[in-house]
C-alpha cells in the first residue's frame, strides 16, 4: 500500500463519501430537487437563517457545506458540543469585519447540535442574525419548538430531514463499492443488503461504517460476499433507534396512544414493542395508558381505567420481560375497547364555564347550615334529600340561576352510556338538552 492510499484509508469511509456537490447529494428531494426549497434560494442568491432538523446519518452537515458553496459566501462553522458564548462572539466579530470591509455575501454560521446551546448562548445569537450580520443556520436531531428558545426560532425557517429510505440507501451502498477509492479496488459483492439496511436504522453513516468493519474483516479474500447471514453473525446488533431522553421517545409513545384511541391493535403492539425493545421505563407506558382508559374510553367501558391501573401495580412488582405479557394484554384490551372522550370533554367545559362564573354564589338551599345563624339566613332551606323520594331521586336545582339548564356531560354513542343517557332522560325530561 503506497503512502497515499494509505492516508486515504484512514479516513473513515463515510468521510470519503461524502457529497461535494447537490449532484452527488442522495435524497430529500423536498429540499435540493428541482423545485426544492434550498434550490429556489440558491437560485435567488438569497439563503434565508434555517434549522436543518433530522436524526443522525441524513447528511444535514454535508447540505449546508454544499448551499454555503453554491452560495459562495464566507462560511463559519461550530459545534455546540466544544463551543460557548465566547467562541460565537468571536465568530461574530470575524464576520462583522468580513461583511465591512469586503462587502461579500452574508456568512453563513453553520452550528452543529444546535440543541445543545441554552438559553444564553442562543440568545447570544440574536443580535446577529437580526441585524443581517450573519445567516444562521443550525442542525440538530431534536424537536426544535421544544429546544430552540422561541425568539431565535421565530427567525429561522425549520426543514426536516427524514431518514433516507431504503432506495436511498441502496443507492448509496452502490456508489461505495464502485467509487470509493478503496472499496472499489476490491472485488465487493452485495448478494443481500437488508441487514445492512435495518441495522442503519435510516442513517447512512452507521449503515457506511458497518460496510467498512466488515470488509476490513475480510481483506485480502478474493471477493467479499455481502449476505445478510455473514453481516448479521458478524457485526454487533444494532441498539434500537430509541432515544429515552430525546424527542424520538414522545413520538413513539404519541404513536402507541392514537395507535390505541384509533381502534388499531396492531398498530398498538408495534409502538408497544419498539418501546419495550428501547427499554423503556413500563411505568411510563402504563401511566399514558391509565390517561387514555379515561380520557378516550371513559364511560363506554368504565373497566378500562381498572385494568389500566391494575396494570401500573403490576408491571411495578414485575419486571421486563415478563410485564411485557401484561403491558400486551393492556394495550390489546385499550385498543379494542369501544371509545369515549365525554368525560374529557364534559370537565373541560365546566373548567372552562366555572372560571368565567366564579362569581355566582351557591343556591341557598345548597347550603350547608350547621349554625343557628345559618339556618336564619335560611341557609339548606327547601332542599329536598334524594333518598327520602321515589326512586332516590326529585327535580330540583344545583346551578346557580345564571348558568341553569347548562349542558356540560352529552353521552356518547355506546352501549353503556345509551344507558346512562336513557336514566337522565327519565329523571330529567326536557331540563336539559340531551
Amino acid at each position: 500500500m503506497n503512502p497515499s492510499t494509505r492516508e486515504v484509508s484512514s479516513i473513515p469511509l463515510a468521510e470519503r463519501l461524502r457529497p461535494q456537490n447537490l449532484e452527488q447529494y442522495i435524497g430529500h428531494k423536498n429540499l435540493i430537487g428541482e423545485q426544492g426549497v434550498l434550490t429556489q434560494h440558491i437560485k435567488n442568491e438569497f439563503i434565508p437563517s434555517f434549522i436543518l432538523w433530522g436524526p443522525p446519518g441524513t447528511g444535514k452537515t454535508t447540505l449546508v457545506r454544499i448551499v454555503s458553496q453554491k452560495m459562495e459566501c464566507p462560511f463559519y462553522s461550530l459545534s455546540a458540543i466544544y463551543s460557548g458564548v465566547k467562541e460565537l462572539k468571536e465568530v461574530i466579530a470575524r464576520a462583522t469585519k468580513g461583511t465591512d470591509f469586503f462587502a461579500t455575501k452574508r456568512p453563513i454560521l453553520f452550528i452543529d447540535e444546535i440543541h445543545r446551546f441554552n438559553k444564553v448562548q442562543q440568545d447570544a445569537l440574536l443580535g446577529a442574525v437580526e441585524k443581517g450580520i450573519i445567516t444562521l443556520v443550525g442542525a440538530t436531531t431534536e424537536n426544535p419548538s421544544f429546544e430552540i428558545v422561541s425568539a431565535l426560532l421565530s427567525r429561522c425557517q425549520v426543514y426536516i430531514l427524514e431518514p433516507f429510505s431504503k432506495k436511498d440507501l441502496e443507492h448509496i451502498l452502490e456508489r461505495a463499492i464502485t467509487q470509493d477509492e478503496i472499496l472499489s479496488s476490491q472485488k465487493i459483492i452485495l448478494k443481500e443488503i437488508q441487514s445492512l439496511i435495518h441495522l442503519s436504522g435510516g442513517d447512512a453513516r452507521r449503515m457506511l461504517n458497518m460496510l467498512e468493519v466488515f470488509v476490513k474483516q475480510h481483506n485480502g479474500k478474493e471477493s467479499i460476499i455481502i449476505t445478510d447471514d455473514a453481516i448479521e453473525s458478524q457485526l454487533q446488533h444494532n441498539t434500537p433507534l430509541y432515544d429515552k431522553n430525546g424527542t424520538q421517545r414522545y413520538e413513539i409513545i404519541s404513536a402507541f396512544i392514537k395507535s390505541i384511541r384509533g381502534s388499531d391493535p396492531n398498530a398498538t403492539l408495534y409502538w408497544l414493542a419498539r418501546m419495550i425493545n428501547g427499554g423503556e421505563d413500563p411505568k411510563f407506558i402504563t401511566r399514558r395508558m391509565l390517561i387514555l382508559a379515561s380520557e378516550d374510553i371513559g364511560l363506554a367501558n368504565p373497566t378500562a381505567m381498572v385494568l389500566a391501573n391494575s396494570t401500573f401495580q403490576a408491571v411495578q412488582t414485575i419486571g421486563i420481560p415478563e410485564s411485557r405479557i401484561i403491558l400486551s394484554q393492556c394495550a390489546i384490551y385499550l385498543a379494542t375497547s369501544p371509545k369515549s372522550n365525554t368525560s374529557y370533554i364534559a370537565i373541560d367545559k365546566a373548567i372552562d364555564v366555572a372560571h368565567k362564573t366564579a362569581h355566582l354564589p351557591v343556591p341557598l338551599h345548597l347550603r350547608n347550615a350547621p349554625t343557628k345563624l345559618m339556618k336564619g339566613l335560611n341557609y339548606g332551606k327547601n332542599y329536598k334529600y334524594s333518598h327520602n323520594y321515589e326512586g332516590h331521586f326529585e327535580l330540583q336545582e344545583y346551578l346557580p340561576d345564571d348558568i341553569k339548564n347548562t349542558v356540560f356531560y352529552n353521552p356518547g354513542d355506546n352501549s353503556k352510556e345509551h344507558i346512562i343517557k336513557a336514566y337522565l332522560k327519565k329523571n330529567w325530561g326536557d331540563k336539559y338538552d340531551w
